[in-house]
């Protein structure tokens, strides 16, 4: 059972004090719960739209030891449109607000750094960039907040990534991107990373799988591992599952191989039910190795 860490130049829930800021330390693998503040996700749209519902969830994720919230304001499922700055601020921004009453730490889903920044002074902790960082204002934005990020790989944008995705190897071309733009960030000032391979993110049913086979390799490095396949069409492909809303128990198996590899961290809609099944898995894998 690996041990894990992420660090931040302010003070978050959970962190320890250290000599460049706060750390959060944690052992196995996390759960971070999903908030989706939109009307058209691809599984859950318009569920967590209000606020009061939001936060009623999201208690409930905390309560049951998730130990993240990911909060996002636009789809990026494939095909999607773009929705404006303004927008998307006004649906995240009164989540995060209401979200620091409970302590827990809230990641932003956004690809925009004008809504990185409110939600940052707003009271998030990470940012979730499914673009990898990409533009050098989010870089800038992470870094002289002081802020974690998660670094995703994408081949494309989400409207037009599952166009013929192609790849000669797609581990290495994807884990080699994530390694090299954990160390650029870093260079740059951003304190900590967490990778995300990008599963549905611009590839084909055997890129995915060959990601998530491969997942121990990108774990192995200094970088903890964030593994994001919750209800994705993957599952479908491969249990014929068409409705995105009962894909959990194929999430549940793709995020346990996941976190028995190194992953340190799962996404997951179904975040309470994560937390009991790794727990149980810890506990047997701790049975056999004592």
């Amino acid at each position: 059972m690996g041990n894990h860490q992420l660090s931040f130049r302010f003070e978050v829930p959970g962190g320890r004090r250290t000599a460049e800021g706060w750390s959060v330390l944690w052992q196995g693998c996390a759960v971070m719960g999903i908030l989706n503040a939109t009307p058209d996700s691809f599984s859950d749209g318009g569920r967590h739209f209000s606020v009061d519902m939001a936060l009623a969830s999201a208690r409930s994720m905390r309560d049951s030891g998730v130990f993240m919230l990911d909060v996002g304001g636009e789809s990026t499922r494939p095909g999607s449109d773009p929705v404006d700055a303004a927008t998307e601020l006004d649906r995240v921004l009164p989540v995060i607000r209401a979200l620091r009453e409970l302590d827990v730490l809230i990641s932003v889903d956004t690809m925009k750094p004008e809504v990185a920044a409110a939600a940052l002074k707003a009271g998030a902790h990470l940012i979730n960039d499914v673009t990898g960082l990409s533009q050098s204002e989010m870089v800038r934005v992470c870094a002289e907040a002081g802020a974690a990020a998660c670094i995703m790989h994408m081949q494309g944008e989400p409207r037009t990534m599952q166009h013929q995705p192609r790849y000669d190897d797609v581990v290495a071309e994807v884990h080699g991107y994530l390694r090299q733009r954990a160390a650029e960030v870093k260079a740059a000032g951003v304190p900590s990373v967490l990778l995300d391979p990008g599963v549905g993110f611009g590839k084909t049913l055997e890129h995915n799988l060959a990601l998530i086979r491969a997942v121990g390799d990108l774990a192995a490095g200094e970088n903890p591992v964030l593994m994001a396949a919750s209800r994705k069409k993957t599952i479908d492909f491969l249990a014929d599952v068409p409705e995105a809303a009962k894909r959990d128990p194929g999430s549940l198996a793709l995020h346990l191989h996941s976190a028995r590899h190194g992953a340190a961290m799962v996404r997951a809609h179904a975040a309470s039910e994560h937390v009991q099944a790794l727990r149980v898995q810890q506990r047997i894998e701790q049975s056999v190795g004592g």
